[in-house]
This record gives structure tokens, C-alpha cells and sequence, in this order.
């Protein structure tokens, strides 16, 4: 068992959010459906919780009501590899919900994504800062990152 686990708290579409993220990453599985019973706040054999593994990575969906909602302020930062990880999750996870760039988006649910590709940390940090300055320019340009336009501004193209 993990010993810290991001919890979601969604208004009613907590089943339908744990079934589109595990849609969306490969690795991923529910665990645990707890509905709610006779003598509890929310209808009865509706979904109270969900307990999910993304990618590894374990999550509680909770269906707590209106009183709070998500916030870029908490993201989900994806490593990828492959300009192909790039796009594919950047068009799913922003189905339905909103573009926000660069490499951020924000679900049909109101969670916010990072999708970032591993080279663009190692770029960032290359020792000569000309370097670094002309890959975070061009990054600041993009809504999608593009790994190929990244490797051409770190070579000065």
C-alpha cells in the first residue's frame, strides 16, 4: 500500500471519471467500488467511492456533492517519452474539457493534467543557460509541447 494517495473529490460523476481515466492510461485498474447503503448521505447502491490505479499510481474518487471543486492549483504531472504519448494523451485528456497550454489541460471533469515529455526537464537543465533560455522560449510558445521543435531551439535552429 502506498502511504499517500491523491483523493478526488467529485459533485456525482465519480464512477464516471474513474471509468474514463482507466479508458485513458494503459496500466490502470479499478480496485474497490464502495456504494452507498441504506442508513448514508447519498442514494442508495450509489458509487460513495472508487479506489483506481493509474499507471501504478493509486487514487480515491469520492462523490461528496457540489461543496468543493478542483483547481489547477493541484495537477497530474505525466512523464512521457514519445511525441506519440504527447498527442494521444493531450487529445484525450482534453476532450471535453480545455486546452490551457503550455502542456497543461484540464479534463471534462475539472481536473488539471500536465503532460510533459522526460527531454524537456534534461533541456531545461542543460549548463549553458543560452541553451536552457532558448528551449523555455520556445515552450512558452506552445500549447502541446513538441519535442522535435524543443531539440531544434536547443541546437539554436
Amino acid at each position: 500500500m502506498q502511504k499517500i494517495t491523491p483523493f478526488l473529490w467529485f459533485d456525482s460523476q465519480a464512477e464516471e471519471a474513474v471509468n474514463f481515466y482507466i479508458s485513458v492510461f494503459k496500466n490502470s485498474k479499478i480496485l474497490t467500488t464502495v456504494r452507498y447503503g441504506e442508513a448514508e448521505p447519498g442514494p442508495k447502491g450509489a458509487v460513495m467511492s472508487m479506489t483506481f490505479q493509474l499507471e501504478g499510481q493509486e487514487f480515491i474518487a469520492l462523490n461528496g456533492g457540489p461543496e468543493f471543486t478542483f483547481s489547477p492549483a493541484i495537477s497530474f504531472f505525466i512523464n512521457c517519452e514519445t511525441q506519440e504519448e504527447v498527442d494521444e494523451l493531450w487529445e484525450k485528456l482534453s476532450e471535453g474539457g480545455e486546452k490551457q497550454g503550455p502542456a497543461w489541460v484540464k479534463d471534462r471533469y475539472g481536473v488539471s493534467w500536465q503532460i510533459v515529455p522526460t527531454i524537456l526537464g534534461e533541456l531545461l537543465s542543460d549548463p549553458d543557460p543560452e541553451k536552457s533560455r532558448r528551449v523555455m522560449d520556445a515552450m512558452l510558445q506552445m500549447d502541446k509541447i513538441d519535442i522535435e521543435k524543443l531539440k531544434q531551439a536547443h541546437k539554436g535552429q
